[in-house]
């Protein structure tokens, strides 16, 4: 009683849970003083873009979010070298909007375009890129600004390629980017097919589209037995690309699909109901918009009508990249498993699963495909209840079929699997992040379980 009247008298307050500090530096002054060890800012600080993660990497319960969406300004564009300059806040849609105007594009294809700069360059960030010229988007940074953990800042130049090598894809743990020189092209189109395949012929030729001269995205739906194939290839002649199509394909991908089927999973109680009507409406959207419109394309079309902060508010994913050789055996497993989750649990996911090729890679050090080429498999819903349960059965579908996680992306990952997975490079990272960050300022409890 007495507790009780002392808090609602003046002299007493009730405190609020304690959670994170949220800063939003908007230049380089103000970001150099909010990691300057001097100013008492809570800790751990982990940097923030447009929070496309699924997994706690760039959050944190407690400590300090350095949010970059205000560093937003384009410092230069090179239409002579192929370089353009832009801060890390910047969103990749408006980059590629920006160098469209003045001809040029990013060098390969990459999905979820409202991801920022340095998000892009911090995680892994890829899509259906042509033969070996696309790979991740950080393999295309040619010199990166960063502030590091004890307020400086680090410059890392086109020369010093085994810096850039760390710093690409290094989660935020190595410092917070500030800006990045980015190499584009001219703009160059491609013509764009369409199939659709049982699961049983996608498995058939997977191997023959992983070892061509050819870009791909492919959309699962393992309880239809049903793959739609998105297939690039540059031609001499192939025509002009238009926005129109990808734009109409974009909207009913990341909003039309997943709104609908958030609302039938209120008004339609009944799951068999339900999964069929899902099931038919994505064969019906995916038939007519992939085969009949889209046609021939280019960088600069595609990614500037592409949008993730729909899909981030509706809909729960987990990548998670396999080896491509065994993809052909991988992708008849997962059917199963789908099959047979639904059995045991009842749940399934809505959304069909998306993929794409992911070539050797070695311009990061934990990059994903850093050993082999790599499929990344994203399986997506828009379902909650039951998903958390569904992921940890994925997770361990994954590490069954030699499967190798995001930090960023992969939920219900194992701190040991992904330890085993990236072995010594990870070794070599933990030692270079011990180095700038002696006092681990940068590491969240999350990053620690690898990295720590």
């Amino acid at each position: 009683m007495f507790a009780t009247k002392a808090r609602s008298s003046s002299l007493y307050t009730q405190r609020d849970a304690v959670g994170p500090t949220e800063v939003t530096p908007t230049n380089l002054n103000q970001l150099k003083r909010f990691l300057d060890p001097a100013m008492s800012v809570r800790t751990p600080l982990r940097p923030q873009g447009a929070r496309t993660a699924s997994t706690d990497c760039n959050r944190c319960a407690s400590g300090t979010i350095v949010k970059t969406t205000g560093l937003d300004r384009i410092v230069n564009i090179d239409s002579y070298n192929h370089t353009v300059t832009a801060q890390a806040g910047v969103r990749l849609s408006g980059l590629v909007k920006t160098l469209a105007e003045h001809g040029l594009e990013l060098i390969g294809g990459y999905d979820l375009q409202d991801r920022t700069l340095g998000g892009a360059i911090a995680a892994p960030c890829f899509g259906p890129n042509i033969g070996t010229s696309g790979g991740y988007f950080s393999s295309h940074v040619a010199g990166m600004k960063l502030v590091t953990a004890t307020g400086h800042l680090l410059k890392v130049e086109s020369d010093q390629e085994n810096l850039l090598t760390a710093f690409r894809m290094s989660y935020g743990m190595l410092g917070v980017i500030y800006e990045a020189t980015l190499n584009v092209r001219p703009i160059r189109t491609f013509s764009a097919s369409h199939r659709r395949v049982t699961i049983e012929k996608f498995s058939a030729v997977v191997d023959t589209l992983a070892n061509g001269n050819i870009g791909f995205k492919f959309y699962l739906m393992p309880y239809r037995d049903r793959v739609y194939l998105d297939l690039r290839r540059y031609e001499t002649e192939c025509g002009n690309a238009y926005k129109a199509p990808w734009k109409l394909k974009d909207w009913g991908e990341s909003t039309v699909l997943p709104h609908v089927f958030k609302s039938l999973s209120r008004v339609v109680p009944i799951p068999a109901v339900r999964y069929r009507l899902v099931d038919s409406i994505s064969e019906t959207a995916y038939g007519i918009v992939n085969s009949r419109f889209v046609t021939t394309g280019s960088n600069a079309a595609v990614q500037a009508n592409q949008r993730t902060s729909n899909r981030n508010r509706t809909c729960l994913y987990s990548t998670w990249c396999f080896p491509a050789a065994d993809f052909s055996v991988v992708v008849k497993a997962y059917r199963e498993f789908c099959v047979s989750v639904l059995a045991r649990s009842r749940y399934r996911c809505d959304l069909p699963a998306t993929g794409f090729l992911l070539c050797r890679d070695t311009s990061s050090l934990l990059s994903p495909s850093y050993d082999e080429p790599m499929i990344a498999l994203t399986t997506a819903s828009t379902t909650q209840k039951g998903w958390d349960d569904f992921v940890i059965d994925l997770a361990e579908f994954a590490e069954a079929w030699a499967g190798i996680p995001l930090l960023s992306q992969s939920r219900a990952l194992r701190a040991d699997h992904a330890r085993q997975t990236y072995s010594s490079r990870l070794d070599f990272f933990r030692k270079m992040r011990t180095r700038l960050d002696p006092k681990n300022r940068l590491l969240s409890p999350f990053c620690a379980q690898f990295c720590g």
